[in-house]
């Protein structure tokens, strides 16, 4: 018998348990996956890739799986995030004073997405049109917010020389083409976020796996049925039922196809349906003697909508992380395709010299995942709504947290932050009016 079972070890289901935890409640964190962190994957790299065939990722690397605490890598090991990489609206994001407290190391450097290295590939020219064109469609839409929800792709003309560009923004943003995407749901993000993005230097995932320390965790423990029948909670599991007062529910919502309430819970299961993971995927490759200075940019192809976000050394690492969205992501699933398409990419803007000093080290699949199969959530227009749908309690016994429940920071690690400690302080409220 547990006081509260929280269920999904990412970014909202730690913060959750590791409130409660710190209020000397009763908690449990069982997690499907064995290893904690969700969405949020580093990878350290200490040796130079070695393929082994069938791996989703493919190098010599040690998996920073980190449970509760878990080691830290060490600073000179090289570290990439798999998922999520970047403190959006780091001012304000909880994860930033948590890994300042914590001993981890917060990079402010500019994100420098709006730049491109010497040029390469898009002339200065070019570069100021592109961003008028965007300047241009972000004011289309946002004129049109207090109107009908519509898809984002109604604001900029089909035969636009700067749509392609675009919508690989949007696969970047929010994992869908603009056809896709709500626009209220996108204004929501887009009032409340701030520019300021930062970085872990010794992980993004690193960092949220560890904020479970002392918590007590179950891994390799996927969840497939709550019945909440009866005066307690019955948690079903593979390795047997695990007895609560209550539970919080901080899956992503592809989890919930595979989640059985009893009583069935319709609505949440219609919400879920309702905030699809996009996807978004990394391909990562070694580079011998870049050229180039810190945390550097390139974008692979501006001209089309299938293009890599190139991220050059960060950290000052010889690596370059290649960020690919929407559409784009769903046709380069292979892990293979991925990296092959980043070299070319990086290739064609740096010269054909370039090849032998640029080194696959793989690649992430989301859609592959298993128990998340996806990147993080978008509403389906007209489907805005729905958030608040997910995240609303049932009977004061379930509680719901995770990314897609924040009406505005979705799609990001400090909005599930944020959903998992308001469901830890829901139930401390109610134990304290029934104390």
């Amino acid at each position: 018998m547990v006081g509260t079972v929280v269920i999904g070890g990412g970014a909202a289901g730690t913060a959750a348990a590791r409130a409660l935890h710190d209020a000397g409640e009763d908690v449990l964190l069982v997690e499907a996956k064995d290893r904690l962190g969700g969405r949020a994957r580093s990878v350290t790299l200490s040796e130079p890739p070695r393929r082994r065939p069938g791996s989703s990722w493919v190098n010599a690397a040690t998996d920073t799986r980190t449970r509760a605490p878990g080691p830290r890598p060490s600073p000179g090991w090289m570290v990439v995030d798999l998922g999520c990489g970047w403190l959006h609206s780091a001012k304000r994001n909880p994860w930033t004073r948590i890994a300042e407290a914590t001993g981890f190391t917060v990079d402010r450097a500019p994100a420098n997405w709006r730049t491109q290295w010497r040029d390469l590939g898009f002339p200065p020219a070019d570069q100021t049109a592109a961003h008028a064109a965007f300047a241009r469609w972000n004011e289309a839409a946002m004129a049109a917010v207090d109107g009908p929800d519509r898809p984002l792709s109604d604001f900029v003309a089909t035969d636009d020389r700067w749509r392609p560009m675009i919508d690989s923004i949007s696969g970047y943003a929010n994992g869908a083409p603009l056809s896709q995407v709500s626009l209220h749901d996108w204004a929501a993000y887009e009032n409340a976020s701030t520019d300021d993005n930062w970085a872990v230097r010794e992980g993004y995932g690193t960092l949220i796996a560890s904020h479970a320390a002392e918590v007590p965790v179950r891994l390799n423990t996927p969840v497939t049925r709550i019945d909440h029948r009866g005066r307690r909670i019955r948690v079903e599991t593979p390795a047997g039922t695990i007895e609560a007062d209550r539970v919080i529910v901080a899956l992503p919502t592809t989890a919930f196809e595979r989640l059985v309430f009893d009583p069935p819970l319709p609505a949440k299961h219609d919400a879920a349906a309702a905030l699809p993971l996009g996807l978004a995927d990394k391909a990562f490759t070694l580079v011998d003697d870049p050229a180039w200075p810190t945390n550097a940019h390139l974008t692979g192809n501006p001209h089309s909508h299938c293009t890599a976000s190139h991220r050059l050394s960060p950290f000052g690492l010889p690596v370059i992380e290649s960020f690919f969205g929407g559409d784009c992501a769903e046709a380069l699933d292979d892990e293979g395709a991925a990296t092959a398409f980043a070299i070319d990419e990086l290739v064609a803007l740096l010269g054909s010299d370039w090849r032998r000093r640029l080194t696959p080290a793989g690649a992430s699949r989301w859609r592959h995942e298993p128990f998340i199969h996806g990147s993080y959530s978008h509403a389906r227009i007209g489907q805005a709504h729905q958030r608040q749908v997910l995240a609303e309690p049932v009977d004061d016994r379930i509680f719901f947290a995770g990314e897609a429940c924040h009406p505005t920071d979705f799609s990001t690690a400090h909005g599930a932050y944020e959903t998992g400690i308001a469901a830890a302080a829901a139930i401390l409220a109610g134990m304290r009016t029934h104390a």
